[in-house]
């Protein structure tokens, strides 16, 4: 049976990347495997389009129910974020490099997780670890994917193995400037112009269980605030009604990579425990925070201390 290796739902650069590096690695080692994606009507993210593009990388299957299927998954290990009947799929490999999730298995799997910025900095690894020479063509997947994680370094999650990883891929890939790759990435992950609000809140978004309650977390990084100025009320409006579907909370990070701060989009049943979260005082629906440039880092673990996880 065929695997299928698919990064989470709403897939990054680098769930998208990684499913494309880690079914590599796989076929190379002698398994039949494909790369999938899950995505919804919007399709894959601008940033995504234009790495595939730029890189000549043929844009992975489409997978929504893994029911009957042999999976590896990358990028994540949550439920939440897994196509759907996960529960009734065979998992047989993990990477990522995130908190371990709630995907359990009948079986001993391949799973590794690590404490870096980006799955593409793990899976660098893995190939060197297996003797496997990366194509050039997915050393710059991996490369923009680890460049994009990491804010082109500017995030704390950004670690010496995220830049070493950098080093290697560079060569590989043939790509001496990677500023101008990460300046591009960014020009086309901030461009809003003409782009549905729902799907602006889509674009880079997570529900996560703090115990027992749902509460979902989006993501924009943008080179400059005023390019959402004039559809503030449009994201508020889907905020409320992404709440209204069964949420405690829906947050959503306008990320400011140039200032290196968010402006935090709050809807909450409780908005003094999410000013508790970051130690700040709402304006209206939205504070401003200093230096907080990743979710997975910044965010997530603030919210799951203020909910008692």
């Amino acid at each position: 049976m065929t695997i299928c290796v698919v990064g989470h739902s709403n897939p990054d650069t680098d769930s998208v990347t990684s499913a494309i590096a880690l079914a590599e690695l796989m076929k190379a080692q002698g398994a039949d495997v494909k790369a999938c994606m899950q995505i919804d009507a919007a399709g894959l993210n601008p940033e995504s389009k234009m790495v595939l593009d730029r890189f000549g990388l043929a844009t992975p299957e489409e997978l929504r129910d893994a029911a009957g299927k042999k999976i590896a998954l990358v990028d994540f290990s949550d439920i939440a974020q897994a196509p759907a009947n996960i529960t009734s799929a065979e998992v047989v490999t993990v990477v990522d490099h995130h908190k371990i999730g709630d995907i359990t298995t009948n079986n001993p799997i391949l799973f590794r997780s690590e404490p870096v910025g980006c799955t593409g900095t793990v899976l660098n690894k893995m190939f060197k670890d297996a003797g496997i020479k990366i194509p050039k063509n997915i050393a710059g997947g991996m490369l923009a994917a680890i460049l994009s994680d990491t804010v082109n370094f500017k995030s704390p999650t950004c670690t010496p193995d995220d830049k070493a990883a950098v080093a290697d891929l560079k060569i590989v890939a043939g790509i001496k400037d990677t500023e101008e790759l990460f300046m591009a990435m960014l020009k086309a992950k901030s461009s809003v112009a003409g782009v549905p609000a729902k799907d602006l809140l889509f674009r880079d978004y997570k529900d996560f269980d703090m115990k027992g309650k749902k509460v979902g977390v989006g993501q924009l990084e943008l080179a400059a605030l005023d390019q959402v100025a004039d559809i503030r009320d449009d994201l508020l409006k889907e905020m409320k009604k992404v709440k209204a579907d069964g949420r405690h909370s829906v947050l959503l990070m306008l990320t400011d990579v140039v200032k290196e701060g968010t402006d935090l989009v709050v809807i909450s049943d409780d908005p003094a425990l999410i000013e508790t979260a970051f130690n700040a005082k709402l304006s209206g629906t939205s504070m401003w925070i200093d230096g907080m440039m990743s979710r997975k880092k910044q965010t997530v673990p603030n919210l799951q201390k203020a909910f008692g996880c």
